[in-house]
């Protein structure tokens, strides 16, 4: 339940069209949902404007049913899984209907997206490598209502790439950047731009690479001030990121 929802249940007992009983049933619910094995938060989005996500990894295709099911049932904004594997997919596809799946090595499954609202969002992407954090970045944009436009293999290894669109950072209102290796494109991207930017380290390169470690160091040490970063491979909360930014958290809703 967001605040608009609460708004209207509250209005619905004024006007009389809700029957008190029924809304404290509901106002019960509110808190949380105890599942047994998880304690769904159906307060998160009042508090916070942005839902409770479902995480994958860990949890088995019938527990991801399960949390999907009980945040559907609450009437409001959108519902999302990410990083799925193919059993938890296939799973709460059958299960709930009307799902719709971004990206395919580590799909983001999201429900009741939000209407689109005013802004522009880029996502620019160093390397094809990194296309999974975007995936899931540009994926959990789109669900809260900012489907973002891409911009990808636009590394700094040949950076005439990434200026020939120069144009399209400096119409952005606000701008992710997905890079792995060294991490140096969030600080190119900070100099060209004074959107606010979300830098995703991601765990993509070779040794000394660390998986994402040095790109994170990078990111976080960029001469470009102002830079947000978030954690490694970390494009859904990047997203959210970009959310509280242009402020339209408060906003999701269905």
């Amino acid at each position: 339940m967001d605040e608009a929802e609460l708004r209207t249940l509250l209005d619905g007992v004024r006007s009389g069209t809700v029957e008190p009983d029924e809304a404290v049933t509901r106002l019960r619910r509110l808190p949380f949902a105890d599942l047994g094995f998880a304690r769904v938060d159906h307060h998160r989005s009042l508090r916070q404007g942005l839902p409770e996500a479902v995480y994958g990894p860990g949890k088995s295709a019938e527990q991801c049913v399960a949390l999907v099911g009980e945040l559907l049932r609450e009437p409001g904004g959108p519902v999302i899984l990410t990083r799925a594997d193919d059993a938890q997919l296939a799973s709460v596809v059958a299960a709930h209907p009307g799902a719709v799946v971004y990206g395919e090595r580590r799909p983001l499954v999201a429900w009741r997206q939000a209407e689109p609202v005013p802004g522009r969002v880029l996502v620019v992407a160093a390397g094809t490598a990194d296309g999974p954090v975007a995936d899931e970045c540009a994926g959990a944009l789109t669900a809260l209502g900012h489907p973002p436009e891409r911009l990808t293999d636009v590394g700094v290894a040949g950076i005439h790439r990434l200026l020939a669109d120069a144009d399209r950072l400096l119409g952005a209102d606000a701008v992710v950047v997905v890079a792995g290796m060294e991490g140096a494109l969030a600080s190119v991207v900070g100099g060209l731009t004074g959107a606010p930017i979300v830098a995703v380290p991601t765990s993509t390169g070779y040794g000394a690479g660390l998986e994402g470690v040095t790109a994170l160091l990078s990111m976080l040490a960029s001469c470009a001030a102002g830079l947000t970063v978030v954690g490694i491979d970390n494009g859904f909360g990047a997203a959210c990121a970009i959310a509280r930014m242009l402020g339209t958290a408060s906003r999701v809703h269905g």
